[in-house]
């Protein structure tokens, strides 16, 4: 039928105003096209909207519904245009994060995701926890629009932020002999003299890697005494005197019964943290905007 938006409004006017005069004025338009637009929307639906003569102008039962209708129309686009503009603000859409097994202990990124849910709470956000490798398919596909997770090889179409460093501490349990260097911190080598609760590789591929670098850059050969795939796992064997355990300072959250935790001698010893992207994708605004908040909270605060 080929009707236009401004037909309905047209036909509005007129309904509500029931004088072409008053219509047109409202309109901003003069009379005569008004009364030739009208006609052509009664003859481009086939049906009689308006009764008038010299004196009046009233709906037809056909009008009457055909109103109803108009309304409907165009509150559905006046509704579809906000929420296109709400959208490209990235105050509407869907978000989907991909975040490894350490992320909900890292203070910084669990409020900014607070901030953002606060701040945005129309726009429906999706977790996915995975470890550090995992995390790269889904980012190449645009499966996940950004991941949170540890330094490792990504491929060309995907690059990062850096969020932080976390230093690696050691989870000891109560009255080990390593509590004697509370104080001082405990040097890389000396871990050699004692059995390892270590992550399973399959899960925490970052951390096991970036470990396996830090003992061997010392000329350490762990002794392993226990593999697990959970955090609360690890610390709970580590309580239970299964031997000790390297972790990130994010782990230290966790307060665990008979569980101690000690600094590294070696301030250099760190793990990064990741916000990674597709350079290749076009980001949703609703990413755009967690992005800025996580750099402004993280990265910008730390360089002040």
């Amino acid at each position: 039928m080929n009707i236009e938006l401004r037909h309905l409004r047209y036909f509005i006017a007129v309904a509500e105003e029931l004088h072409f005069g008053r219509a047109a004025e409202r309109l901003h338009i003069s009379q005569p096209p008004l009364s030739q637009q009208i006609q052509l929307l009664e003859e481009k639906i086939n049906a009689k909207l308006l009764e008038r003569n010299n004196r009046n102008v009233a709906l037809t039962p056909a009008g009457a519904m055909f109103l109803k209708e108009a309304y409907q129309i165009l509150g559905q686009v006046d509704a579809a245009a906000t929420k296109a503009a709400r959208m490209e603000k990235g105050e509407l859409g869907e978000l989907s994060i991909g975040f490894t097994s350490t992320t909900p202990f890292m203070h910084k990124v669990t409020m900014s995701l607070r901030q953002y849910r606060e701040a945005y709470p129309d726009v429906s956000i999706h977790m996915h926890q995975m470890n550090t490798k995992q995390q790269i398919p889904p980012l190449v596909t645009g499966r996940i629009d950004i991941g949170i997770m540890r330094n490792t090889i990504l491929p060309e179409q995907l690059d990062y932020q850096l969020l932080f460093k976390e230093p690696f501490m050691v989870a000891v349990y109560e009255g080990h002999p390593l509590l004697a260097y509370e104080d001082t911190g405990v040097s890389i080598q000396q871990l050699a003299a004692y059995p390892l609760v270590f992550f399973e590789r399959e899960v925490g591929t970052a951390l096991y890697d970036e470990i396996n670098h830090l003992l061997a850059s010392e000329g350490v050969v762990p002794t392993i005494s226990q593999e697990a795939g959970e955090a609360m796992t690890i610390l709970g064997l580590v309580s239970a005197g299964m031997g000790i355990s390297i972790i990130t300072e994010s782990f230290t959250r966790m307060k665990i019964d008979g569980v101690r935790y000690l600094k590294l001698a070696n301030s250099q010893a760190t793990s990064e943290v990741w916000l990674v992207y597709n350079t290749r994708r076009t980001q949703p605004a609703a990413a755009k905007k967690l992005t800025e908040l996580l750099l402004h909270n993280i990265v910008g605060q730390s360089n002040q």
